[in-house]
């Protein structure tokens, strides 16, 4: 492994749980230790075992009995009026689970035989008192996060309104008394027609209702819509989780997005997802392996729960210690997991490797499997995911020589403003334009920070074999240190430092006279004064202000002209963050966001007439003299006379740069919209040779065109514009 290696980004490791669903007891120490010998980092837990379980179904038998004899069912069912039985509290014949120093590490699994959606008053009250009661016992015991089964019914279902009402005010109310956990609700990814049999659930003791003849066909997005339902109950609140269950097929890619979108936690596997591949172990379809490559490249990777499947500790025998030994394990090779091709028909000898758990071999193979991680998916990115940052105001605040040091960590941004520069000195020296200084091109770099670009504009300079003259203008005063510095360093004293406002900057002194300076013209204006949003930074009105000095009527602005673009997003991640500083900050839903968004759904889709981002507007530099002159009217008392008002004064000197739009965008399905995702492109510059005519050098942001445009630039990330009520549509 060389140098650079050992500092390359690595693919996320698969943390691997494991699930039985018909434990009633807690592991064993023993068999805790087994299961982590065989690769399991973490196993769930029941709360409570079969002793209570036998107790309540008795308690809710009894009295279903005891209204049934009184004729009561129908009307307590209709009215609600009864007096319900309520559950003593636990004894230790009522559970195994207490505290310990390994208690923490498990997951604790809610009884799932409680029925919060029944439409049985009774049933949805002692699933209630059930779920209630084991989470507050887990939490004593110091369980930190706990799995909900997720609601048995939609509301597209018959009762599913009612029936999800009921799911998630017990959910709002488990979050309440488990002030410290996290809470897990097990959604499947869709509800998937099956054959198994139904689990028995406390819905099971009274009689059944023939169901009313459904559609055959499956809603995709119904059960995406009652965790929606569920968290939008709780408020978004920050500690509710997604355990998502992996399906046997897998659905459309759109609702892959949607649940990547979502707070996940927990991806759950069971043994229908696995397939036998041509040497009998189990696999997973290259569909479900993509699904799993991508999910895993969130920052909070989720982690993997395998239910009813792999290393099973109940085969493990305490007199036989050699058990845990991992020492003579054989080791996997990719031979041993080749296509699904080659699958069917092939016989499966699932003892072939002794000591080895076959889905766990699997899995640690398929952890190595993982594509490389791209430029944009490095460590330092990967942390920024879905972070809130307040937009820079480099007008307004002295930025630090850290928040420079990070942009200017940027090639690619850097490259494309180097090669603008070279095309438009080579094409000023093929074209033999006039020069605001005899033999020189006189470039301006307006906002020169640290100096990047005066660098880029040197080697520019250097390449093309045109002479320049570059002034460096510079507000900050520590940049201005370091310019100098850099100028003294770096630059062999070329460049000519200005401490100024650049809209106060009168240009570079061609010489000076008994009257004072004489001042001269820029040939190229040089800025990266751009925001996540284009304008958002203030670049029109600060590069308006500098245009003065721009020489007429050949002089270039670097950049050329700008786009704003945007596009409804669904991004519950953010919009909890910004939900929960709400509470605090009045300002947090009225301001735009610098994100870097990641796990979010793009909720438009393609239609004709209408794109997925749609441009919102556009500026261009420099401005038409005639713009110039009705600035410097408004800003001298205006030119119209009396009436005050925007014309009046120096107010109305930047109506020019006033902007509005109306865009259409069309949802494909069911969803929620949180805000709106802005993103901009830029032209640089653009050939005015003939026979060049068309070719541009450019940067963008834009999802669908920055590949082509600036792949793996990093130097802005899109802006949020949050919605305070978020919206749902059908």
């Amino acid at each position: 492994m060389t140098m650079s290696d050992s500092f390359k980004a690595q693919a996320p490791p698969f943390h691997i749980g494991r699930h039985d669903s018909k434990r009633v007891v807690p592991l064993t120490d023993l068999q805790y230790g087994y299961m982590l010998n065989q690769g399991i980092n973490f196993a769930t837990t029941p709360v409570t075992n079969d002793h209570f379980r036998s107790r309540v179904f008795k308690i809710v038998s009894d009295h279903l009995i005891l209204l049934a004899d009184n004729n009561e069912e129908s009307t307590s069912t209709l009215t609600g009026s009864r007096a319900d039985p309520i559950i003593p509290p636990l004894t230790p014949d009522d559970t195994g689970l207490f505290p310990s120093p390994t208690v923490n590490t498990y997951t604790a699994y809610i009884s799932p035989w409680i029925d919060l959606c029944s439409n049985n008053p009774l049933i949805a009250s002692i699933s209630r008192q059930v779920l209630n009661l084991e989470i507050n016992y887990a939490n004593f015991c110091g369980v930190r996060s706990i799995i909900i089964a997720g609601p048995s019914r939609d509301a597209s279902q018959n009762g599913g309104n009612q029936a999800l009402a009921q799911y998630s005010r017990a959910v709002q109310e488990a979050l309440t008394i488990g002030s410290a956990l996290t809470i897990l609700v097990h959604m499947p990814m869709y509800r998937e027609p099956t054959t198994d049999q139904e689990t028995e659930t406390l819905s099971s003791l009274q009689e059944k209702t023939p169901a009313p003849p459904g559609s055959k066909e499956i809603d995709l997005f119904a059960a995406w819509a009652s965790w929606h339902h569920v968290r939008s109950i709780c408020n978004y609140n920050l500690r509710l989780f997604v355990a998502l269950q992996v399906p046997r097929m897998m659905p459309e890619k759109d609702l892959q997005t949607r649940w990547f979108a979502e707070p996940l936690h927990y991806l759950t596997i069971g043994p229908e997802v696995f397939q036998k591949n041509k040497s009998g172990f189990p696999s997973l379809s290259r569909h479900h392996q993509e699904m799993i490559f991508s999910y895993m490249k969130l920052k909070a990777a989720p982690w993997i729960l395998l239910c009813d499947v792999g290393p099973d500790a109940s085969k493990f025998k305490a007199d036989d210690p050699s058990i845990l030994s991992v020492a003579n394990r054989p080791e996997m090779t990719d031979d041993d997991f080749p296509s699904l091709a080659h699958a069917a028909g092939m016989s499966t000898n699932q003892n072939s490797r002794p000591g080895v758990d076959a889905h766990m071999a699997y899995l640690q193979w398929l952890e190595s499997q993982q594509p490389s991680l791209t430029a944009l998916e490095s460590p330092t990115l990967t942390s920024f995911q879905d972070w809130l940052q307040s937009p820079l105001q480099p007008l307004s605040d002295n930025l630090e020589s850290a928040t420079y040091e990070v942009f200017e960590g940027d090639p690619v941004k850097y490259d494309q403003y180097e090669a603008a520069v070279i095309e438009a000195l080579s094409e000023w020296k093929e074209l033999d334009l006039p020069t605001s200084k005899e033999g020189v091109v006189v470039i301006a770099v307006a906002g020169s920070g640290r100096g990047p670009l005066v660098t880029r504009a040197l080697k520019a300079a250097e390449y093309t074999g045109v002479k320049v003259e570059i002034w460096a203008v510079e507000k900050n005063p520590n940049a201005y240190v370091y310019l100098l510095r850099q100028n003294h360093m770096l630059w062999g004293g070329k460049v000519n430092v200005v401490k100024t406002d650049m809209r106060a900057w009168k240009g570079p002194i061609v010489s000076q006279s008994s009257g004072g300076p004489v001042y001269g013209k820029v040939d190229i204006l040089l800025s990266e004064l751009l925001g996540s949003f284009g304008d958002n930074e203030l670049s029109p009105e600060c590069l308006d202000g500098i245009q003065h000095v721009l020489a007429k009527p050949h002089g270039i602005s670097i950049p050329h002209s700008y786009t704003a673009h945007m596009s409804p997003i669904s991004t519950p991640k953010v919009y909890g963050d910004i939900l929960a500083r709400s509470a605090t900050e009045a300002t947090a839903f009225n301001t735009p966001w610098v994100v870097r968004l990641y796990a979010l759904d793009f909720v438009c889709q393609r239609v004709p007439g209408h794109a997925r981002f749609q441009q919102a507007w556009e500026f261009s530099h420099p401005i038409p003299e005639s713009t110039l002159t009705n600035i410097d009217a408004r800003r001298s008392g205006g030119i119209m006379g009396g009436g005050g008002g925007s014309m009046a004064g120096a107010a109305g000197a930047n109506d020019h740069n006033s902007r509005y739009c109306h865009v259409t965008f069309v949802c494909r399905s069911q969803g929620v919209t949180h805000g709106l995702a802005g993103y901009f492109e830029s032209t640089l510059y653009e050939s005015k040779l003939e026979s060049q005519k068309g070719e541009k050098v450019e940067i963008s942001t834009h999802p669908e065109r920055i590949d082509q445009k600036s792949k793996d630039m990093i130097s802005w990330f899109p802006i949020f514009f949050p919605l305070k009520v978020s919206s749902s549509h059908p």
